[in-house]
C-alpha cells in the first residue's frame, strides 16, 4: 500500500489514487469530505419503495413485471455527492474540468485532485464516458459523461446521445466490476433536455440494459435533486418497472 496521503493537501493524483485503492471501506471513510454519507442499505429498492408508498400501477406498461429487476433499481432524492456507491456518474462538460450544477458539486466534494486526473483524460465527446477516482467522495469512482445540449424538443440524434451516456457509463462500470452506480439527471439542467422526455428515455435504456446485464450490477440508483424530477420518475417508473401483475409488455420501445 502507498504511504499515507492527506487528500486535502496532496497535489499528486496518481499517488492519492494508489493510496485509496489500498484502503478497505472503513479506512476510506476517514477521507470522505462528509460525515453524513448515505449507505446503500439506506436507499430502498424500487420494489420496496413502490410497496411502502402504495404506488398506483397503470394497466398499460412498456415492459412486463420483473421483480428481480425491481430490486436492481432505485429512485433517490438527495445529494449524489453523499451516496456511498462504487461509482457516481457525473453530468460533465466536454472539458471534464468541472462546471456548474451537479458537475461543480462533484468536483468540489471530491477535491482538486479530481480535476488534476481529469486533465489527463483529455476531454470527452458527447455520449461517451470516461472514469476517474472519486478521491474524497464516498463513491470510489466517478464516471464522467457528456450529455447533449437540447434546447427544446430533442432530435433523434440527441435522444441517441443521451441514451449512449447511460449505456457507455454502464459499460465502463461493468468493465471495472463496479456493482453499484448512481446517476444524476443528465442534460436536463442548463443543457436544456426536457425532464419528462429524458425520464422516459432513461428508464427505457436502464431497463433494456438490465435485461441483458442484470447479473453484472447490484443496484442502479436514479438520483434526483428537484421535486419535479422526483414526481416525474415516480409517475413513470411503474410503466417501465411494473410492481404489480400486468398484461405484458407493449410492443413499442422508445
Amino acid at each position: 500500500m502507498a504511504a499515507k496521503v492527506d487528500l486535502t493537501t496532496s497535489t499528486d493524483w496518481k499517488e492519492a489514487k494508489s493510496f485509496l485503492k489500498g484502503l478497505n471501506n472503513k479506512k476510506r471513510r476517514e477521507h470522505y469530505f462528509t460525515r453524513d454519507f448515505i449507505k446503500l442499505k439506506q436507499i430502498p429498492t424500487w420494489k420496496e419503495m413502490a410497496k411502502s408508498a402504495r404506488i398506483k400501477q397503470p394497466e398499460e406498461t412498456v415492459f412486463p413485471k420483473d421483480n428481480h429487476l425491481n430490486d436492481k433499481i432505485s429512485l433517490f432524492r438527495g445529494d449524489i455527492t453523499k451516496v456511498e456507491v462504487d461509482a457516481v456518474v457525473n453530468a460533465a462538460n466536454s472539458s471534464l474540468l468541472g462546471g456548474g450544477g451537479v458537475d461543480g458539486c462533484i468536483h468540489r466534494a471530491a477535491g482538486p485532485l479530481l480535476k488534476e486526473e481529469c486533465r489527463a483524460l483529455n476531454g470527452c465527446e458527447t455520449g461517451k464516458a470516461k472514469i476517474s477516482c472519486g478521491y474524497r467522495l464516498p463513491a470510489k469512482f466517478v464516471i464522467h459523461t457528456v450529455g447533449p445540449i437540447a434546447q427544446g424538443e430533442p432530435s433523434a440524434a440527441q435522444e441517441a446521445e443521451l441514451s449512449n451516456c447511460y449505456k457507455n457509463s454502464l459499460k465502463l462500470a461493468a468493465e471495472n466490476k463496479l456493482r453499484t452506480v448512481a446517476f444524476p439527471c443528465i442534460s436536463t439542467g442548463v443543457f436544456g433536455y426536457p425532464n419528462d422526455a429524458a425520464a422516459e428515455l432513461v428508464l427505457n435504456t436502464l431497463h433494456t440494459w438490465l435485461e441483458e446485464n442484470k447479473d453484472k450490477v447490484d443496484r442502479l440508483i436514479i438520483c434526483v435533486f428537484l421535486e419535479k424530477d422526483d414526481e416525474i420518475y415516480k409517475e413513470k417508473l411503474p410503466r417501465f418497472f411494473p410492481v404489480d401483475a400486468c398484461g405484458g409488455a407493449l410492443p413499442s420501445r422508445l
